[in-house]
């Protein structure tokens, strides 16, 4: 079995430093070794322990992310996380990996992660097969980050500026437009019936020309929508 590739985390925001962490124990082929506040402690760590990988923001005290990236004789691959895009040239200069823009979502994180260098085992190898990584989003509520995971989400309801997101477990309120929720809950795993609800095409539990059930809850199409609705719901009842 080939060893998971050994990740440094060096941030200086407690949330973002939290995000990357949840990331990469949704990954099998990562391990998560530590996490530091700033340069200085992050060359510490790598003086300590082997490092595969280091998640490195570029906007840290004392040092900055490509000057200490510049200091490093061997470094380990690195892939760069920041809030601001004009040091994506310079950074490739210093052969990067990758070039995360903060809030970084999950499915960009994945993206970023399959272009490290790692063993790869050999075809005649016969494992059981690796348990897929669940791809979740953090949702601000009540001034807190909480994950949802979007296997888990039934519908959302527009409530014009937020949304109410319903899932099997619960249900929270944020601030969101539908519109913009649709690059997170993308087709075809999510439908938009209405101007007003997205729902999870698997949660569907029964539907009409007008109504679709999810979660016990009878929902409206909208005229719209009715066309492309009826198309897709009518696909997915023959598979």
């Amino acid at each position: 079995m080939n060893a998971p590739l050994k990740c440094l985390i060096v941030e200086d925001e407690p949330l973002a430093a939290e995000v990357l962490e949840d990331y990469i124990r949704e990954v099998p082929f990562l391990e998560l070794k530590g996490t530091c506040t700033d340069a200085i402690y992050a060359l510490e760590a790598l003086q300590n322990q082997p490092i595969d990988v280091i998640f490195l923001d570029i906007h840290l005290p004392k040092l900055k992310g490509l000057d200490f990236l510049r200091t490093l004789s061997n470094a380990p691959q690195v892939i760069l996380t920041t809030a601001y895009y004009q040091y994506a040239l310079e950074s490739y200069e210093l052969a990067v990996v990758d070039y995360l823009l903060k809030p970084i979502e999950f499915s960009r994180f994945l993206k970023a992660v399959n272009k490290l260098k790692r063993n790869i085992p050999s075809p005649v190898q016969t494992s059981a097969p690796t348990t897929t990584a669940r791809a979740f989003h953090f949702f601000n509520v009540n001034k807190k980050q909480v994950k949802v995971y979007l296997d888990e989400v039934l519908f959302v309801e527009s409530l014009k500026e937020y949304v109410r997101i319903y899932t099997l477990q619960n249900q929270l309120v944020t601030q969101y437009q539908i519109g913009a929720l649709e690059q997170i809950l993308p087709p075809p795993a999510f439908l938009r019936i209405h101007r007003s609800f997205l729902v999870a095409v698997d949660k569907i539990e029964a539907f009409s020309a007008t109504e679709i059930s999810v979660g016990g809850q009878d929902l409206p199409i909208g005229k719209t929508y009715k066309v492309w609705v009826g198309e897709v719901l009518e696909r997915e009842a023959r598979r």
